[in-house]
């Protein structure tokens, strides 16, 4: 056999060879395989999860807003029982309540029992109710979210620094300031804003 033929034999058995196959590139983004977890790790992940999600509830209902529920009459007809009302707290965090905010407050003796109550008194106001209106600095005011009013009489009273005088709408049927006294700073805890329950009767509150 010649050289020539050689050297085409080897040619030609170069070319019938299979060519290799490159080297597979690796995939970055590929999915990866699921790592079956335990029980045990499927329990604890649960137990953060909740653990997590009930401080974000404590941190919103402590210092952001809380829905809370009327309980009885004594704000009607401004709120009526079985409402809830859509209750903020950050303006009480950072600043003090103003006359005649709607506020959700707590009462001496009480713990931690939801009352919802007019602020008509700041520190150093006089406080009167005469003839069913109500008077603060000797000025009278016709408060006409007032419904039905009150049938007693509260002389002249001058609410001390730090505290705040609280009265129901329904006058008559509130359990509040003109029966237990004027409560503390810390004790107004949010500003009610609007009514969110039932639907068809939401509304602001003034």
């Amino acid at each position: 056999m010649s050289e020539t033929e050689t050297i085409k034999q080897v040619e030609q058995a170069e070319q019938e060879q299979p060519a290799q196959e490159a080297p597979k590139k690796k995939r970055w983004f590929g999915k990866k395989e699921k790592v079956k977890k335990t029980p045990m790790q499927e329990l604890r992940e649960w137990v953060v999860t909740l653990a997590v999600a009930l401080v974000i509830a404590f941190v919103v209902r402590s210092f952001l807003f809380e829905p809370v529920r009327v309980d009885g009459s004594s704000m009607a007809t401004t709120l009526t029982n079985g409402e809830v009302m859509f209750v903020t707290k950050p303006e009480y965090l950072m600043g003090d309540p103003e006359r005649f905010d709607v506020v959700i407050c707590h009462y001496p003796g009480r713990g931690d029992t939801n009352f919802v109550k007019r602020v008509v008194g700041l520190p150093g106001d006089t406080v009167a109710v005469q003839d069913g209106f109500l008077y603060v600095n000797g000025e009278k005011y016709e408060e006409p979210y007032i419904t039905h009013r009150p049938d007693y009489i509260l002389a002249p009273y001058t609410v001390p620094e730090g505290m705040y005088f609280v009265l129901g709408d329904n006058r008559s049927n509130s359990n509040d300031s003109h029966l237990v006294g004027p409560i503390e700073r810390d004790m107004i805890v949010g500003h009610v804003r609007s009514v969110l329950w039932p639907l068809d009767k939401w509304r602001t509150i003034e």
